[in-house]
Parts: C-alpha cells; structure tokens; sequence
C-alpha cells in the first residue's frame, strides 16, 4: 500500500470554546454526509453493492449530526453553526477520494469500507491534535470523547472490512476455474500489458481520425520489450466484444497496471526497482486518465 500522511494539514490553531469545538465537528460531520451521499446515490448498476455500502455510511453520518446537534445545544444553550468558526477545518473525506473509488472499475465492498476506516483514523488523529492544543479543560475533555468516538467507529468500520474481504475471497474463489489465462484477468504486468494493447487497438479502429491518434499515443508499446508478452494461443480472444465491453475492459486493465506498478514501487528492495515501478506507475496513471477521458467523450458510462 501507499504511505501517506493521515492528515493533509493540521488545526490552524487551539479550540478556545465549547461552542467553536462542536461547530468544528458539525462541519466536519456535515461534509463527510454530503460526500458519502454522493456515492449513495450512484445509479449505476454494476455499482450496487459499492453504493449500499456508502448509503450505510451516509446515514451513520447523518445520524451523527443529528447527535451533535442535541449535544452542543445542550451543553452550549445554543446551535453551534459556522458563524462559531474561526477557521476552517480541513476535509476529512476528501472529493478526490470519493471520485476515485466511484471512478474505478475495481472498487469493492471492501474498498468501501476501508476507505470509511480510513476516514475515521483520520479523525481520530486531528481530535488528537485538538486535544495537544486545547487550554480550556471542558473543551479537552469534549475532545477526547470525540476520539474516543472516533477510535471505536474505525474499529467497527475494520470489522466490516475485515468480513468484506472474507467475502470477496470467498466468492473468488468460487468463481475460480484451472483453466489457464482466458478462465480470468491475468495478474502478470506483462500480460496484461500486451492484452491493453489489442483492446486499445480494437478500439482505435471505431474512431475517428483525430481520436484514434489521440488514443494511440497511449499504447504499452514504448515499454522495454521485456514488459511486453504475447497472451497464450487458448486465451479467447483478449479484443474480443462490442466496443463498450472494449472499452470497459481497457479501463479495468489500466487501473489494474497502476495498481500493480503502484505496489511494486512501495515494495522495491532497492532503489532501481523502485524508480523503474514509480516511472511505470506514473506513465500508467496518466494513460489511465487519457483512456477515461476518451471513453467519457464518447459517452461510456
């Protein structure tokens, strides 16, 4: 996995009042029900069992509100609202966050649910910060339950991870077939290199002009040779399909080389692995981006 800070920033400066404390809470609770809504909202069918997820965090957030709410009224005699801001506090469940895990072909229960623990840890470490700065004692203890609540949400936000995964092994398993390279997606870099290759070809030759020059820049093919492997004879066909299973296919094996590339990079043992991986991982983004932006051009969905 990547290492990342938890926190992109920290509290500009100390909570001074019960009041500003709650109404940093209710923004941060606020934004993180408008985010996880937005994914509740997904139509997409083959996005269902994703978007059960997020209508599930969706309303714990919502609930959330509600909870803070009653609670600053009743300790402050008033609704705490922005006007008792005197910064604004960062976003714990980033847009791009959102986007990426409702952009991808990959996302999974699992990834859901990881994402929302995520979310929470990182709750969980700006309460912390709060805490270290806070003078007044009422507004420290306040802040402790806060982490507390935090603490204890990522752990049943793990659990749920935890019995996604169970589950996604599971089924995998049971859709497993011996039966070579065409029973499944190959994990090998270099075989999937060469199938994005003819699915970018097959789809090149329904453009127009301009399109399918545009779409060619972003071939595997300037990769060293080594990275390139011809699929096995039985594989059925890795072009084969209408060109929105094309499409959909090109996209899911981008995402899977950046991935892929991605894990190697934070796995290298020595320092020419890993820059090889990071530049791979980079160029893959990129195509993964390019390949998004014309398949939104011609309306994939």
């Amino acid at each position: 996995m990547r290492i990342e800070p938890l926190l992109s920033a920290v509290p500009l400066a100390p909570v001074r009042t019960l009041i500003e404390l709650y109404a940093i809470a209710l923004d941060l609770t606020q934004k993180a029900t408008r985010q996880y809504s937005v994914l509740a909202t997904q139509t997409d069918e083959r996005f269902r069992p994703v978007r059960g997820v997020f209508e599930v965090l969706a309303a714990r957030e919502h609930e959330r509100c509600e909870s803070l709410s009653a609670a600053g009224l009743a300790a402050c005699g008033k609704l705490a609202d922005a006007s008792d801001l005197r910064w604004a506090p960062i976003d714990l469940v980033p847009a791009a966050e959102i986007a990426d895990i409702g952009d991808s072909s990959l996302s999974t229960p699992y990834t859901a649910w990881a994402l929302a623990a995520r979310h929470r840890q990182r709750a969980f470490v700006f309460w912390t910060y709060v805490i270290a700065l806070a003078e007044d004692p009422l507004v420290r203890r306040t802040a402790e339950e806060l982490a507390h609540e935090a603490l204890l949400d990522g752990n049943l936000l793990r659990r749920e991870r935890r019995l996604a995964w169970r589950a996604e092994r599971q089924a995998t398993a049971d859709d497993a077939v011996p039966t070579g390279i065409g029973s499944g997606e190959p994990a090998s870099a270099a075989l999937l290199e060469s199938l994005l290759l003819r699915d970018i070809i097959a789809w090149s030759h329904e453009l127009a002009p301009a399109q399918r020059a545009a779409l060619m820049t972003l071939d595997p093919s300037r990769l060293p040779p080594h990275l390139l492997m011809q699929p096995d004879e039985n594989d059925a066909g890795p072009a084969s399909g209408g060109l929105d299973q094309i499409k959909h296919r090109a996209l899911r094996r981008a995402e899977q080389l950046s991935n892929i590339y991605l894990e190697d990079a934070d796995s290298a043992m020595d320092q020419n692995s890993m820059e090889l991986a990071q530049k791979l991982a980079a160029q893959s983004i990129m195509r993964l981006a390019g390949l998004r932006h014309l398949a939104s051009e011609s309306g994939l969905r």
